[in-house]
């Protein structure tokens, strides 16, 4: 059975429609067009609370490299990567390397939090997000997003969707100022 090429068009038309609608309800920009995007640009300020009930500032942190990770409980992505933030967590903390995760997850509640956190043995403080500091850092459109920044507090890469293991680890050198930036780390 063949299929019509003019249903495809007529679908995929469709589609792209529906999702420019949704930029116009929502009110929500593109990432590119709101908050840091690329290197040198200041990453910005936030103070959220963590799990265990302290407030984190991104600028009590100044002079350690900073790796913000946006991610939720339902997103498998962000499952992926979390042992590998884990590991690097062990592997560069002595350096001067903080992971932060920021939950982006409403409907998950603080004791679901804790025990996905404890389940996937997270070693790095989990923070509760909000809505501010969403749009602080362009919007979250999809998970998992991670913004890489360095000791002076400066973004050195936003890299959205899960990227591979090697990517990450080149990205917190990058951070931690062991590794000079690429082409593409400098977009």
């Amino acid at each position: 059975m063949k299929r019509d090429p003019v249903i495809f068009v007529v679908v995929a038309l469709a589609i792209s429609l529906m999702l420019v609608f949704a930029y116009k309800v929502t009110g929500k920009q593109p990432a590119e067009n709101n908050g840091p995007t690329g290197a040198g640009k200041p990453a910005p300020e936030f103070a959220l609370q963590s799990l265990d009930g302290k407030t984190i500032k991104l600028s009590d942190l100044r002079g350690k490299a900073v790796v913000v990770n946006f991610w939720a409980t339902w997103c498998q992505p962000c499952r992926v990567e979390m042992p590998w933030f884990v590991d690097m967590q062990k592997q560069y903390g002595p350096d001067g390397l903080q992971i932060l995760g920021i939950n982006a997850d409403e409907d998950a509640n603080k004791e679901e939090l804790e025990k996905f956190a404890r389940g996937m043995g997270v070693n790095y403080p989990v923070l509760l997000g909000s809505e501010q500091v969403e749009q602080a850092y362009g919007g979250i459109q999809f998970l998992p997003i991670t913004v890489y920044v360095d000791r002076d507090g400066n973004v050195v890469d936003k890299v959205f969707g899960l990227k591979g293991r090697g990517e990450i680890e080149d990205d917190i050198k990058l951070a931690l100022g062991k590794k000079k930036p690429t082409v593409q780390a400098m977009k």
